[in-house]
């Protein structure tokens, strides 16, 4: 089978077409033909992971040591990126009772990645279920990795109807899901994003969109009850003067002042609170109910064909990029 293939870190120029050995499913695992994948910033981060200092790691350094083992040293261990999938099951093993060949799918296969290949095995229990009936392909595999941890995370902090709700890094996939998941329970959402996104972040239903580069988000005499921050650049005394009492700011990514800020603000009425996702099965399965509903939407920016995967790379780290790109697998 064809897959994007990468032999050493470095800019998108390290991707290539390479034939490989197609998977074989165990007795527990399905095989899944591709249909499509995207390129998130778990993709972009994995492809060029040696080249990326703690400092600009968007977790603390243990982590970032922990990761860089685990993606290689100086050369990849994983050859294959592609976290989130949609795609049509092809064979399953004989112990398999939730899927059946013909069944659409979409998932998240997480750091393990491999979904940029025209074929997939994972395991019947991991993070995979039917694809929505009112979703192609291109616009489920987009979905799971933002969505699942933007609902899982929500949840965490309880975010509710009437609540006043600012989501920094309201245009990645994360913050894009967060939006419309904390829009569906009733908040009031504002949106904090870059110029060119902040026609993006509104069409996903934030009711204010504030851009970072002509404004201070801290400073416009609003308060909040739930800070949301994505990458957890929110700064940290300047967040805190805008929460309401018993107001949270959370971070999805954070370093070390963000958890020792966590056990300083424990007892006190505005806390910050860390947190990280597992991308869970359950997530996926309630944002497929929510698809269906019409509550949650995709929104792809530009879907690009397999061998055009290292425009896909440098189109998806430009500044551009609204929405979230996608891969057509041939």
């Amino acid at each position: 089978m064809k897959a994007v293939y990468f032999d050493e870190f470095g800019s998108p120029d390290v991707l290539y077409i390479k034939e490989v050995d197609k998977p074989v499913p165990a007795i527990n695992e399905v095989l899944i033909k591709v249909k499509a994948t995207s390129v998130n910033y778990g993709d972009l981060v994995a492809r060029n992971f040696k080249n990326i200092p703690s400092r600009e790691f968007n977790m603390p350094g243990v982590l970032w040591l922990i990761t860089r083992f685990a993606f290689g040293l100086n050369k990849p261990n994983i050859h294959i990126l592609g976290s989130e999938y949609s795609g049509i099951v092809e064979s399953t093993g004989s112990a398999v009772t939730r899927f059946k060949p013909g069944d659409e799918v979409f998932g998240y296969v997480g750091e393990s990645m491999g979904a940029c290949a025209e074929y997939l095995r994972v395991r019947e229990d991991s993070t995979i279920a039917l694809k929505p009936s009112n979703m192609s392909f291109e616009e489920a595999a987009v979905i799971p990795y933002g969505a699942i941890m933007a609902l899982y995370l929500l949840r965490k902090v309880n975010v509710r109807a009437g609540q006043n709700v600012l989501i920094i890094g309201a245009s990645g996939g994360i913050g894009s899901a967060a939006v419309q998941i904390a829009r569906a329970t009733g908040a009031r959402v504002t949106g904090v994003c870059g110029t060119n996104r902040v026609d993006y972040v509104k069409s996903l239903g934030a009711e204010k969109v504030i851009d970072y580069t002509r404004e201070d988000y801290t400073t416009t005499g609003e308060t909040y009850d739930l800070i949301f921050d994505v990458l957890g650049r929110g700064p940290v005394t300047a967040c805190r003067a805008i929460l309401k009492p018993g107001g949270i700011h959370f971070c999805a990514s954070f370093k070390m002042k963000q958890l020792i800020n966590m056990l300083l603000t424990s007892r006190s009425d505005k806390r910050m609170i860390c947190g990280i996702a597992p991308g869970r099965l359950q997530e996926l399965l309630d944002i497929r109910e929510m698809i269906e509903a019409g509550i949650f939407k995709s929104f792809p920016a530009r879907q690009f064909p397999m061998n055009h995967v290292a425009e896909a790379h440098r189109y998806a780290e430009s500044k551009v990029r609204q929405g979230h790109v996608g891969i057509r697998i041939a």
